[in-house]
């Protein structure tokens, strides 16, 4: 791929495409979306969920204003207040006493807390891996979720609507045109690529252990 001619957006798009892959098949996801879980299994995602925003949205408020950053923190995407109706809806009263990241998601947050504030190129991945992914994938999550467990856009799985965004193709294009615009040399588009994998070797990490949440025979019959 000719890196000088290739629009960074689709840059990434191709060379996270294995890794993209490898997070949609993991055992977990197949059962989540197939409803192979029970109520509890699919609660503790959201509790994932919840760490994983309260990190990055936390730093998003300190690179609101910074000339690369900036322009990706947008309100309309902000999961946090969601992910809070969700589990006040799913585990009532004083959830957040009741809630605690596994080790991996734990991980995850740290990586987020230890290198997004200072370096605009690594929020950024981490911002497109998590938002771009939730418009995108995250609307067929929804649906299932909202079918199989007895949850609705309104009460549990609010975090899948994004109610600022009326046309979401139109979002992820003028969001990939940001990226394109990114004023970063070919280190700094480096550096970021090589964030969003490890935003995805995160992601994954994660999954990898919700999957002892899944039943030893699915509905599928798969051990």
């Amino acid at each position: 791929m000719n890196t000088f001619t290739t629009p960074f957006s689709a840059r990434l798009r191709a060379e996270t495409r294995e890794a993209h892959h490898t997070t949609e098949s993991q055992r977990y996801v197949s059962a989540l979306t197939a409803g192979d879980l029970d109520l509890a299994g699919y609660i503790t995602l959201v509790v994932q969920h919840h760490a994983i925003y309260a990190a990055l949205e936390g730093v998003a408020e300190t690179m609101r204003h910074d000339p690369l950053a900036g322009p990706f923190v947008d309100d309309a995407l902000t999961r946090l207040p969601a992910l809070a109706r969700d589990l006040q809806c799913l585990l009532g009263p004083g959830w957040q006493e009741r809630i605690e990241p596994t080790p991996a998601t734990a991980a995850y947050a740290a990586r987020i807390n230890a290198v997004c504030a200072g370096s605009a190129e690594r929020f950024i991945a981490h911002h497109y891996t998590r938002y771009l992914g939730d418009l995108s994938g995250g609307r067929h999550v929804g649906q299932c979720v909202s079918r199989h467990y007895g949850v609705t856009s309104d009460a549990g799985a609010a975090f899948y609507t994004f109610d600022q965004i009326a046309d979401q193709k139109s979002y992820k294009e003028a969001y990939r045109a940001r990226l394109d615009a990114l004023a970063l040399d070919e280190d700094g588009r480096t550096a970021l690529l090589d964030e969003v994998l490890v935003a995805y070797g995160h992601n994954i990490a994660v999954f990898t252990d919700l999957a002892r949440l899944v039943p030893a025979t699915t509905r599928k019959g798969a051990a």
